[in-house]
């Protein structure tokens, strides 16, 4: 059957994929839609065996908040070029807004949501076909809480979610604390969100580290515990030194912003690792 200007512009729209490859496939399938889809999926697939053993370390990081949901996802592709490609951008959004239109549990939800007639799985293996790269939703996260701001990092390398207990928080106050997330990447809200064993890792190297000073051993632990206290200054939000007033901790500044204000849980993801 003829394949019409029509039928291949529409086929586009549908997948993304290149004018000649739409041809291409609704000439296979005989002008099938479907079947013209799963030829263009097949092709995707290929390349992607092909390229599976390539790392994709480039990528868009983007975050949103809609009401008192935020959610936060990478798309990581080989090459800068390929990230700064506005399709490519497009197609981050277009899976963060199904995040957080659907409200998926993990990763795992996320990638087998319909996305224009196929699963978000699938889309991103036929864009492997049409860019010609390894192309990976590697990461998702989210926040639900009474307010929730999110912050990209120019270059849409790093994004960052903040979910405060409080409904009202203002504006600047809210972006001061996820770009203080960006920047100083704590790992947990406060003491009690950091696990045991890094805890224990931690004591065990400042035991090390005083033995080696020539403590005695029964002091060793006494001394290792101690510094616990700059090490959860220094990796949890909520004590780290403001980054924009260092004679305050994060917490402080929040006091001081809205009373009883304090952060519920955070989110960051970034490109680096």
């Amino acid at each position: 059957m003829a394949i019409t200007a029509a039928d291949v512009a529409k086929l586009r729209k549908m997948t993304g994929a290149g004018m000649m490859d739409c041809k291409q496939a609704l000439a296979e399938a005989e002008g099938d839609f479907e079947k013209a889809v799963e030829v263009l999926r097949k092709k995707g697939q290929k390349v992607a065996g092909k390229r599976a053993d390539r790392e994709a370390t480039e990528g868009v990081v983007l975050a949103k908040v809609v009401g008192n949901r935020g959610a936060v996802v990478v798309l990581n592709c080989e090459t800068d070029f390929v990230a700064k490609n506005e399709d490519f951008i497009k197609l981050t959004q277009a899976f963060l807004d199904l995040a957080l239109e659907h409200k998926p549990a993990d990763l795992q939800e996320l990638l087998a949501l319909p996305h224009d007639g196929v699963t978000v799985n699938d889309t991103i293996t036929m864009q492997v076909g049409v860019i010609g790269e390894k192309i990976e939703l590697s990461a998702y996260e989210s926040i639900e809480a009474p307010a929730v701001v999110a912050y990209i990092h120019p270059g849409n390398r790093l994004a960052t979610l903040v979910g405060f207990n409080k409904a009202e928080v203002p504006a600047d106050v809210a972006k001061d604390v996820a770009m203080q997330v960006a920047a100083m990447a704590p790992i947990a809200v406060d003491q009690d969100g950091v696990d045991a064993h890094t805890i224990e890792k931690e004591i065990e190297i400042g035991k090390e580290l005083a033995m080696q000073e020539g403590k005695p051993a029964e002091m060793a632990e006494k001394i290792a515990r101690g510094r616990l206290n700059k090490f959860f200054q220094e990796k949890t939000l909520l004590k780290q030194e403001f980054i924009k007033d260092n004679k305050h901790s994060v917490q402080q500044y929040l006091d001081h912003s809205v009373k009883g204000l304090t952060v519920n849980a955070f989110k960051r993801l970034s490109l680096e690792a």
